[in-house]
């Protein structure tokens, strides 16, 4: 399945939870949407393939640059009952930079060397969607707990002169979620959730921390800190990477 047909299918996914959860709402239930803009720099990525003698590990941030990158997600959570809910998020992440190398890299069957630029394109795209549990409440917090079903949509690609290779990989990665809310005031609160699994070969570390004021009984507004690490250490690939985000938000309760 390509890229584009992956980005398809979690967009037909994330519709047909919409329209189902705007149907039932007003029997109740509740949607909850949340856009998210900003931008996002990498600290590292670093990347062997393939992950033997045959290849070479290399920084991509060092071709690339550290950033900034255009960053965005949308997320939505339909509140089916008092204690349970499902989410849909849509995550995408590329970047195509042109740098320099100070040494010749074999990456994915081709050779590139030194002398002339070479173009990074990293793509990075997480469709996720799960379930989670409210599961304590009291008067100034609230924790949730679930499970997420993330589709990792990723591709590397390097480009020199006539020469290319790309590397690309479609997978599904099993993560734990949890969330949590703090009301510091009637207006203000801080909200915190995280998306992670380690063990074996690899993995996936995604947590969020944001400040957000209440506009009205349906809207909020906030500045949110991401980052995002993980990867994989396999025999066809390694390619770790770690990113950083700095987001404004608008929540909005159907």
């Amino acid at each position: 399945m390509s890229n584009l047909h992956a980005g398809q299918s979690a967009c037909i996914a994330l519709l047909i939870t919409l329209l189902t959860a705007s149907s039932v709402a007003a029997k109740g239930n509740s949607l909850e949407l949340k856009l998210s803009a900003g931008a996002s720099w990498q600290t590292s990525n670093n990347v062997k393939i393939p992950n033997d003698s045959e290849g070479t590990r290399f920084a991509l941030d060092d071709i690339a640059g550290k950033g900034p990158f255009p960053a965005a997600r949308v997320e939505a959570i339909w509140n089916y009952s008092k204690k349970h809910a499902v989410r849909v998020l849509l995550a995408p992440l590329s970047y195509s930079e042109s740098g320099s190398i100070t040494e010749p890299i074999d990456f994915a069957g081709s050779t590139f060397t030194t002398g002339q630029p070479v173009v990074g394109e990293y793509t990075f795209n997480s469709w996720r969607v799960g379930y989670r549990y409210h599961w304590l409440q009291r008067d100034s917090w609230d924790l949730w707990i679930g499970a997420t079903l993330k589709v990792r949509d990723a591709e590397i690609r390097l480009a020199q002169g006539g020469n290319s290779s790309t590397d690309d990989d479609l997978g599904f990665v099993p993560l734990l979620h949890l969330a949590g809310e703090y009301r510091v005031s009637s207006r203000w609160f801080l909200a915190a959730d995280v998306d992670a699994l380690a063990g074996g070969p690899g993995r996936a570390i995604d947590p969020g921390l944001s400040v957000n004021y209440k506009a009205s009984n349906n809207l909020s507004l906030g500045i949110e800190y991401r980052t995002l690490e993980g990867g994989a250490d396999i025999d066809e690939v390694y390619n770790f990477a770690w990113f950083n985000s700095a987001l404004l938000t608008a929540h909005y309760t159907l």
